[in-house]
């Protein structure tokens, strides 16, 4: 999730993506997997998948879920509509899954080999704001160096203890930095580190940046990420990723004209003044074909009529919400001109 007005970029090679879904939320202390905890309307992962889909450059996603979460993930794909996606299931640790999902992007649903992708970029589920530039970065490192990670500053500094509780010795909080997500590498690098991995790593290892370097002497380069990159590990962070999902969902909002000109000239107008307010207008005639997309795309609609004929046009956008049970992150607004 982030700014609907960041600059596109394009790559010159394939770049898939892992989604290791696997985890129980048991620091959460819920019954429900944090990745599947519902925000209107929409549960986490749903808006992290979302991230990566509307990446042009981004030709495939793996997401690697718990076998017993199977089908609620596709039923997750199939509801909203999500492509270039499919779910495999994880295994019993970090590794085994992510290494499933590396193994998934060789071959098809049905089994077939397919053209290996040139970058393999992994992301944790439940770390919905990722930004497109941040990805690109991250992308064009793995390629350049064969491995790439996102780090960001210690907040606290890390101590060693003794077996009976003592401090040992601490570490000087400026030398180190913390590993973050989205982690990037060529595909032949992650692919050769988890074959040669041993089974320590997949039992207690969670660093893949450790393996490539460790098992295929690629040395990643590091990359200062910014502060969108945390995870939803604890309860709390749950209330906090609901407070920004709503932030990011009222920057934009689409205006239907019902392929008026002069409602489409009015809606041409409004869009300067709310782009004064970091808020972007799509403009469409209806929601129908290709535009129905929307539906899903976005969370604020705006009706915009010019004849008498208004209240059916209004029922027939509230029809087509319903149909699609769209949660909307506010009222739908409605601008009658007689």
């Amino acid at each position: 999730m982030c700014d609907h007005k960041t600059a596109e970029h394009s790559v010159g090679f394939p770049v898939a993506v892992v989604l290791p879904a696997g985890g129980t939320g048991e620091r959460t202390g819920l019954q429900t997997p944090k990745q599947f905890c519902t925000f209107f309307g929409r549960p986490l992962i749903s808006y992290t998948i979302q991230a990566f889909e509307r990446v042009s450059w981004i030709h495939s996603i793996v997401v690697v879920v718990a076998k017993e979460n199977m089908d609620l993930m596709m039923d997750i794909i199939q509801h909203f509509q999500h492509r270039k996606v499919r779910a495999v299931p994880g295994g019993s640790t970090r590794h085994r899954s992510i290494r499933n999902g590396v193994l998934a992007l060789s071959e098809g649903e049905d089994g077939q080999m397919v053209e290996r992708p040139k970058v393999v970029i992994i992301h944790d589920a439940v770390r919905p704001f990722v930004e497109d530039d941040f990805l690109y970065k991250i992308a064009m490192a793995a390629m350049e160096q064969g491995a790439a990670g996102a780090v960001r500053p210690l907040v606290s500094t890390v101590i060693a203890t003794t077996s009976e509780g003592y401090l040992d010795h601490s570490l000087e909080r400026a030398k180190y930095r913390a590993s973050e997500m989205p982690q990037g590498f060529t595909y032949d690098v992650i692919y050769q580190a988890y074959q040669r991995c041993s089974e320590s790593d997949f039992e207690f290892g969670t660093e893949c940046l450790h393996l490539a370097l460790h098992y295929c002497g690629t040395n990643a380069k590091l990359i200062e990420g910014p502060p969108t990159l945390w995870k939803v590990t604890y309860k709390r962070d749950l209330a906090a990723a609901e407070s920004i999902i709503k932030d990011t969902l009222s920057r934009s909002a689409c205006v239907v004209t019902d392929g008026s000109v002069q409602a489409a000239t009015l809606a041409e107008a409004l869009q300067k003044p709310t782009g004064a307010l970091n808020m972007e207008l799509d403009i469409i005639p209806d929601l129908m074909g290709d535009n129905a997309r929307y539906l899903l795309k976005e969370w604020n609609f705006i009706q915009v009529s010019v004849n008498n004929s208004f209240l059916s046009e209004v029922e027939a956008l509230m029809m087509a919400l319903e149909a699609a049970n769209r949660a909307l992150l506010h009222p739908l607004v409605v601008i009658w001109v007689s």
